[in-house]
């Protein structure tokens, strides 16, 4: 597989290790200081591309791979807003995309595991809920893009929460989400539940980037050839 990795620092390179470990070719590499080499005949000499960089770029870098029939996985996160019109470009030009706010394969286990729990505790009315999560500080976007997919799972499987909001609520229909940025911290994820008797918590801590890496490939493999829109737990029913 000739694999495009559209953002090349710390994450793209990890993706770029597991990749080349796992027999893949690494045909083109794009970050700030090439952005020229980004074009539309570079792309096609590719089966797959893997965009990683930012809230404010990861759009338009999107964008240009589904104009480019390039089945595209992205893992950039702060730009949903505009997912709608990411996801009609992908059906206007034939191709594949699958959008992620976090590959770890541990981590899609988690949400699964998330859902679960949020279900069970829709009648437990004397729990509250709130989530933690840490990153290291050069993480842009905050909350993390993890820790509004834990959220918006929890507001469809328990209704004691309508909204979510970053910091402390003072509303008792809102589900707090706290964020801290310490170096280093790959990411933790906390969900708590909380009563006056006791605590139940489920936790997530990535101790590196290699399961991100690692869902990412993996996810690359899943989607490349395909058309349509696919998500992580495509990706996981395929590998179990």
């Amino acid at each position: 597989m000739k694999i495009a990795i559209i953002g090349y620092g710390k994450m793209g390179k990890a993706i770029e290790n597991i990749a080349l470990e796992r027999g893949h070719e690494i045909v083109l590499t794009i970050d700030v200081d090439n952005m020229d080499d980004f074009n539309t005949e570079n792309l096609k000499k590719c089966d797959v591309a893997i965009e990683f960089t930012g809230p404010s770029t990861a759009y338009n870098n999107i964008i240009k791979c589904m104009e480019s029939q390039i089945p595209t996985i992205s893992g950039s996160t702060g730009w949903h807003d505009k997912l709608e019109d990411a996801e009609a470009a992908c059906f206007e030009n034939n191709t594949a995309l699958l959008i992620a706010s976090n590959f770890s394969l541990g981590m899609n286990i988690f949400f699964e595991i998330n859902k679960k729990l949020a279900q069970l505790m829709n009648v437990r009315k004397e729990y509250d809920v709130f989530i933690e999560e840490t990153h290291h500080k050069q993480k842009l976007d905050s909350p993390s893009g993890t820790a509004i997919t834990l959220a918006e799972q929890i507001l469809v499987n328990n209704n004691s929460k309508s909204k979510w909001i970053a910091d402390k609520s003072g509303e008792p229909n809102e589900l707090s989400i706290y964020s801290k940025r310490i170096d280093p911290a790959p990411g933790i994820h906390t969900v708590v539940y909380t009563s006056d008797i006791d605590d139940i918590e489920i936790k997530h801590t990535a101790h590196s980037r290699v399961g991100f890496a690692l869902g990412a490939v993996l996810a690359a493999e899943f989607i490349c050839g395909k058309q349509g829109l696919f998500s992580m737990k495509d990706v996981l029913n395929h590998s179990f």
